[in-house]
């Protein structure tokens, strides 16, 4: 495997800045890592690719986790958007509950994918990888904190794929976004997010990055 850069990156605005970046937490996830930070009602958060074509896998829950049992839905959201996808901003992600939990405020990239798993060790092991880094293991490593026992937990959850073309992939890369892309959301309920520079680095037709992203 090839040593991974930084590669994403997330910040979560104040409530009184939303969009702006006053105010700011920052946190860089090191690519084919993983990180959670929970997101209060009324704030935002934003996800941005430092140096471009790197996708992000992207899971929450709402709080309390694990006793809600309410979680981000892609197949809620598919039929809620009557199977448009990406979504559009001013277009709400919403949870298992049909009730939004996210709101889609500003995107730079709007290339993104709501029908994919998160890779997994078994993903990997098929292809001889054993030991291989994936998405499932990173949440549920970055989960760890809020009760989150195991992998197969992280899977029951379709991931949005932040910056994943699937939806286009006969007419450019899987991974296409630019440097600095990024995509921005405002949080209509108390959750834990849990995001994942997705570490896919297999050879195929088509070319991904494993770098940072910040949140």
């Amino acid at each position: 495997m090839t040593k991974r850069k930084p590669t994403m990156s997330f910040t979560k605005p104040d409530a009184a800045h939303v969009s702006t970046g006053l105010d700011a937490e920052r946190h860089i996830v090191p690519g084919g890592r993983g990180h959670a930070f929970e997101v209060k009602k009324g704030t935002s958060f934003r996800i941005i690719d430092l140096h471009g074509r790197q996708i992000v896998d992207l899971m929450a829950w709402v709080l309390p986790y694990p006793s809600s049992l309410e979680h981000l839905s892609m197949s809620y959201t598919r039929y809620v958007l009557n199977g448009e996808a990406p979504p559009a901003v001013g277009d709400c992600l919403v949870t298992n509950k049909q009730e939004p939990i996210f709101k889609l405020i500003a995107d730079v990239c709007h290339t993104h994918d709501m029908t994919f798993m998160a890779c997994n060790p078994a993903f990997y092991a098929v292809m001889g990888l054993e030991g291989h880094r994936s998405c499932a293991e990173n949440i549920a490593e970055a989960m760890r904190p809020w009760g989150m026992k195991s992998y197969l937990e992280a899977t029951s959850v379709d991931p949005f794929n932040v910056f994943q073309n699937t939806p286009d992939m006969s007419l450019k890369d899987l991974g296409c976004s630019r440097p600095g892309d990024f995509i921005e959301f405002e949080v209509l309920k108390d959750a834990v997010v849990a995001v994942s520079s997705c570490p896919y680095d297999v050879v195929s037709r088509f070319q991904v990055c494993h770098k940072d992203v910040v949140e």
